[in-house]
C-alpha cells in the first residue's frame, strides 16, 4: 500500500469515535477510490498487523493496531517543522548510524530519520555494542546540519540528552536524569544512550548524525545476565508500556524546538537545563579516561560542555571523554 493512501485511510479511523464504524463511502472518499476497492485496501492494513471489525451497512473500524515505529505511525500527529517530515524504516538493520551516515552522505535534508525495529548490530560509545531487541524500543538516528564551528559539535551531544529527558517526562510518569555526558538513568539505571558522530572536513561540518537508543518496553528477561543490574526499560520502571510512536514524536518535537534555541541563542541555554537535570554535579564521581582514573567533585559543565572535576587537591581537571560513575 502507497504510504499517503495508508495515512489518509488511518486518518480516517483517527477521526472518527472510539469504536465508532467508518463507511465504506467514506473510507471511498477519503483515499479516492471506488467502493468496490476498498476492501483490498482494508486488507493490506490486515496484513500489515492491523485487526479490524467489517460489519455490514455499518462499515469497518479498528480494534488493535500494531505497536510498531513505521513512517506512518510517527508522522501521523507529528508536530515537527522538520524533523521526522522524512523518515527512513527498517524492521531490522545492523546500525541506524550507518544508513544516516550513507544518506547524509547522498544529501538528505536536515531532520531525516532512521529508525528500525531491531539493530543486529548497535553502536554505542567508546566502540561498544548497543543491545537492541527487536519491537521494545526505539533505535533511531537523526541528521543534522548545524552551521556551526567544529570544535562546538560536542554540544549537539548534550542537547540531545535534554530533549530525552523532557520527552521521557512528558510521554511517562518516570523522572529521568542525565549522567555526563549523555545517558539517561531513571532510578540509577540506564535507559537511554546516545551516540553523536560527525561528517566534516577543514571547511566545516557537513553533518552530524545522533543516534538515540531507548529502552522503552524491554522486559527484565530481554536484557543480557551482565546488562539486567545496569540497565532498565520505561516500562520496567513504571509498570506499563507505552507507545514508542509516540515518544518518538514528543522526542522528535522537543530536539527541534531545543536545537532551534540553540542555533539562535548559543549553547548557554542549553547548559542551564542540562545541568538541572545532571545526576552527577554537585556529587562525588570517578571519572575513567584512557589516560587514567581521577576521583573527584563534579563542578559543572563548561560553555564548550566539557565536566569540571575538582579532586582532593583542590585541582580542577577539564574531562573531554570519560567513564564516569558515583564514587
Amino acid at each position: 500500500m502507497e504510504s499517503n493512501v495508508k495515512m489518509k485511510l488511518i486518518e480516517a479511523f483517527s477521526r472518527a469515535a472510539e469504536g465508532d464504524f467508518v463507511s465504506g463511502q467514506e473510507i471511498a472518499e477519503v483515499i479516492g477510490c471506488s467502493r468496490t476497492a476498498v476492501w483490498k485496501h482494508i486488507e493490506e492494513l490486515r496484513k500489515e498487523g492491523y485487526e479490524l471489525d467489517a460489519v455490514r451497512k455499518k462499515g469497518y473500524r479498528i480494534v488493535s493496531a500494531p505497536e510498531k515505529v513505521t513512517k506512518t505511525e510517527i508522522q501521523i500527529g507529528l508536530g515537527t517543522n522538520r524533523f521526522g517530515k522524512e523518515v527512513v524504516y527498517e524492521e531490522t538493520v545492523s546500525s541506524t548510524q550507518q544508513i544516516a551516515h550513507r544518506l547524509a552522505n547522498e544529501g538528505a535534508s536536515e531532520g531525516t530519520i532512521v529508525v528500525a525495529e531491531e539493530q543486529v548490530s548497535g553502536k554505542g560509545r567508546l566502540s561498544r555494542s548497543w543491545h537492541s531487541p527487536k519491537f521494545t524500543g526505539i533505535w533511531m538516528s537523526i541528521i543534522l546540519r548545524p552551521i556551526i564551528p567544529i570544535d562546538k559539535a560536542p554540544q549537539l551531544t548534550l542537547l540531545a540528552a535534554v530533549a530525552v529527558v523532557q520527552a521521557i517526562e512528558e510521554v511517562t510518569d518516570t523522572l529521568p536524569q542525565i549522567k555526563w555526558p549523555n545517558d539517561i538513568l531513571i532510578n540509577g539505571k540506564k535507559v537511554t544512550g546516545i551516540l553523536t558522530e560527525m561528517q566534516a572536513e577543514s571547511d566545516g561540518i557537513h553533518s552530524v548524525i545522533i543516534g538515540i537508543g531507548i529502552n522503552v518496553n524491554t522486559k527484565q528477561d530481554d536484557f543480557p545476565d551482565d546488562l539486567k543490574e545496569k540497565a532498565t526499560s520505561i516500562q520496567i520502571e513504571q509498570g506499563k508500556s507505552i507507545s514508542r510512536a509516540k515518544l518518538i514524536q514528543v522526542l522528535l518535537l522537543r530536539l527541534e524546538k531545543i536545537y532551534d534555541l540553540y542555533l539562535e541563542k548559543g549553547f548557554s541555554p542549553i547548559k542551564q537545563l542540562w545541568e538541572g537535570y545532571a545526576v552527577t554535579i554537585g556529587r562525588d564521581i570517578i571519572a575513567t579516561t584512557l589516560t587514567g582514573t581521577i576521583t573527584g567533585r563534579a563542578l559543572g559543565i563548561t560553555e564548550e560542555g566539557v565536566l569540571l572535576l575538582e579532586d582532593n587537591k583542590g585541582e580542577v581537571h577539564k574531562i573531554y571523554s570519560a567513564d564516569i560513575s558515583l564514587a
